[in-house]
């Protein structure tokens, strides 16, 4: 069987944010077991599992990617939408927009520090389309 459900997660500013609780919430209670696949639904932003007990790491994340894929790049030539959505794609592209998380007893399979989130890359707020499946 499979259940289906989109979301809009709402608008936030760039950085990594803990969306585990918004998909927890929308979650269907009576399925207890199964595998979620999560399809966020834009090429400017990007899911991962990353540790969500010290802050630090997200903020040594974004350090990173900002050194890997810089705004102010001489050559760029996609800057149609402003000079942060060519570096945003690169960085959807390193991390991906997809995840795929076990489910058990209705909850998602995750270790102690592990939590599931957004990458923002862009600098303008704006919502995001997430598409949720549940193989079961």
């Amino acid at each position: 069987m499979i259940w289906q459900k989109e979301i809009v997660l709402p608008a936030r500013g760039n950085g990594m944010h803990d969306i585990g609780p918004e998909i927890i919430h929308v979650l269907p209670k009576d399925i207890d077991q199964g595998i979620l696949f999560l399809h966020l639904l834009h090429t400017s932003a990007a899911l991962t599992v990353n540790e969500n007990y010290d802050p630090d790491v997200l903020r040594d994340m974004q350090l990173y990617l900002e050194r890997l894929a810089p705004q102010q790049l001489e050559g760029i030539r996609h800057t149609l939408e402003g000079p942060d959505d060519m570096p945003a794609h690169v960085k959807s592209s390193l991390f991906g927009m997809h995840l795929s998380l076990p489910l058990k007893n209705g909850q998602l399979v995750l270790g102690q520090w592990q939590g599931v989130f957004l990458c923002e890359f862009r600098t303008q707020v704006r919502s995001r389309s997430l598409f949720l499946s549940i193989l079961y």
